[in-house]
């Protein structure tokens, strides 16, 4: 642990005697860098604090943008020096390689440096903010110190994968049990990449392959972005090692199969990953599903509903019985405004089953059951189960045919307040959905509360959006006032972002399901008729409640049309 650069700092005069105890005390409590600790406390601001070190040290001050890092870092492989130090390579120039730091007393790091690398080390000064912004943006955030601590092995580069050969059929081992405890580069280039998923804050992992390729993508916010490219003709040994993880039969290559990891980061944090695998001509297509309950955020004030729509919902949720609906693609968020709205009811006088599958989110309080068709434990099967326990709340993860569907109406026309959801294009979609499934049209409206249909878009960054210009016939189009301003993405991103954008918001139609409704339904009316009563009671539609995001500055146009398809 160093502390050198308070001691240099209070030789200067910059700061007393007690100020830099102040400094140690945190350093060691926490384990943060002294840069760090010394702005946590508030004895510098990150730029006061790099220009005192730039005149101490005679240490240039640059500018991290103006270096093309994430090559350097990726050429020269060393990830672990990286974190553990928080030094970032910069630049290779001949034999002299440029790395930022924000302590200049870093000396044995530097020193590691120049080992690791057999290179002339040079110095340059960063602002902590920024360079710890910069290593976040190649590697992700950070996990933990537990987990940073126990990674001693170096990283696998794909020149070290290429050194292998595929396996052959032989070698397919009856006992996965002899290959789980394989510590071959393959094993540790599989862990490397799925904690780099997590420090990303992927949603999924892709691997792919290809006939003269192999491909790793993660989907960041809603977008897939390639993350790897191994050897192509390490197929069958990548997806071994993964079907070898989630338990699943490593000689079955010609049926899709289904399974889990569970993945522990520290000692006290874990998570777990769905895992699906389905051949492909060139091999077998295995793709992550990262089930991070503690990255969920169940708050219904930061999810994006406004005043009225979520005043709708907190009715619907109010009411002893009924079926509130979720619909929307997969990976428009239908699931976190479920557990929203059960965490809202998780009360000790209420009673709550879910049926999921797969269970994504874990809430004490609530009893949830894994659905497995294998052994005929179905939605239909659990929902029936359900209603001889005595339940107050019921939650099936998807209506996905009639007998359920009718079930759940049922439930919900007998005193139970029912959640639940579908993959429609609109609210009004729904109601015509459920009565092609074959459900009555008396029964839909005498159990239907609400619907809500739903989209994810990215959040512009807040740090770095651009003003937009927009023409007056768009703006026309789409009622935006000529004094309201209408901002994009910065391409280039800032050190907090990816390419402008951070973190993603959801876009609503909420339509309550009215008297007024179930009589049009009674009476037969079109989809497009119940749309538009819907709206005259006051319905925001999809496109109108993306444009209300693009006014208040939160998403941007090019967003939406990506979204949600219009011009």
């Amino acid at each position: 642990m160093q502390t050198n650069l308070a001691s240099v700092l209070h030789q200067a005069s910059l700061i007393g005697p007690a100020q830099e105890q102040q400094v140690v005390d945190l350093v060691r409590a926490e384990g943060t860098s002294v840069p760090s600790a010394l702005i946590q406390l508030g004895l510098f601001s990150g730029t006061e604090l790099a220009r005192h070190l730039e005149h101490i040290f005679a240490v240039a001050l640059i500018d991290v943008h103006q270096y093309d890092y994430h090559a350097c870092c990726k050429t020269l492989n060393q990830r672990e020096l990286i974190l553990q130090h928080r030094v970032l390579p910069l630049q290779i120039n001949d034999n002299t390689l440029f790395v930022g730091l924000s302590d200049p007393t870093q000396i044995n790091a530097l020193d590691e440096f120049r080992f690791a690398t057999g290179k002339n080390i040079e110095p340059l000064l960063l602002e902590t903010k920024q360079l710890e912004s910069a290593i976040r943006r190649v590697y992700g955030s950070e996990i933990g110190e537990n987990y940073r601590s126990s990674q001693h092995q170096r990283s696998v580069t794909d020149a070290d994968l290429g050194d292998l050969v595929d396996l052959g059929d032989g070698e397919l081992l009856d006992e996965a049990t002899d290959l789980s405890q394989d510590t071959a580069p393959v094993t540790r280039y599989i862990n490397q990449v799925l904690m780099d998923a997590v420090r990303k804050k992927a949603s999924d992992i892709h691997f792919e392959p290809y006939e003269e390729t192999y491909r790793v993508r993660f989907r960041c916010d809603g977008i897939l972005h390639q993350h790897a490219m191994p050897p192509a003709h390490l197929s069958r040994r990548l997806s071994t090692r993964l079907k070898v993880m989630s338990k699943l039969n490593i000689a079955e290559r010609r049926q899709p199969q289904d399974g889990r990891i569970k993945l522990r980061l520290t000692q006290t944090l874990a998570i777990d990953l769905r895992v699906s695998t389905l051949p492909t001509l060139w091999g077998e297509k295995v793709v992550l599903r990262i089930l991070d309950s503690s990255s969920a955020h169940l708050d219904i004030d930061i999810l994006g509903y406004n005043e009225q729509q979520k005043q709708a919902y907190l009715e619907a949720l109010r009411q002893p019985q009924g079926m509130i609906l979720m619909t929307g693609p997969t990976g428009s968020g239908k699931t976190v405004s479920l557990y929203t709205g059960l965490k809202i009811l998780n009360t000790d006088e209420r009673n709550i089953s879910t049926a999921e599958d797969p269970v994504e989110i874990n809430l004490p309080g609530i009893n949830q059951v894994q659905i497995n068709t294998q052994i005929g434990l179905g939605f239909a099967e659990a929902l029936r189960s359900f209603l001889r326990q005595d339940p107050d709340v019921v939650m099936v993860g998807e209506i996905r045919d009639l007998e359920t569907g009718s079930i759940a109406v049922k439930a919900a026309q007998t005193g139970h307040l029912v959640l639940s959801t579908l993959h429609t294009n609109s609210a009004a979609e729904t109601i015509t959905r459920l009565t092609n499934m074959g459900v009555k049209d008396f029964n839909l409206a005498s159990s239907l509360s609400l619907i809500i249909a739903q989209r994810l878009a990215r959040r512009l960054c807040h740090g770095c959006k651009e003003e937009q210009p927009l023409d007056s016939l768009v703006r026309e189009r789409l009622e935006i006032p000529l004094t309201t301003t209408i901002y994009q993405a910065n391409k280039m991103g800032c050190d907090d972002c990816n390419k402008g954008y951070l973190g993603r918001v959801g876009i609503y139609e909420v339509m309550p399901f009215s008297r007024e409704i179930a009589q049009a339904l009674m009476a037969g009316a079109s989809t497009l008729e119940l749309e538009e009563l819907a709206c005259k009671q006051g319905m925001q539609k999809l496109q109108q409640s993306g444009i209300e995001k693009l006014s208040a500055g939160v998403t941007s146009l090019e967003e939406l049309q990506r979204v949600l398809h219009f011009s």
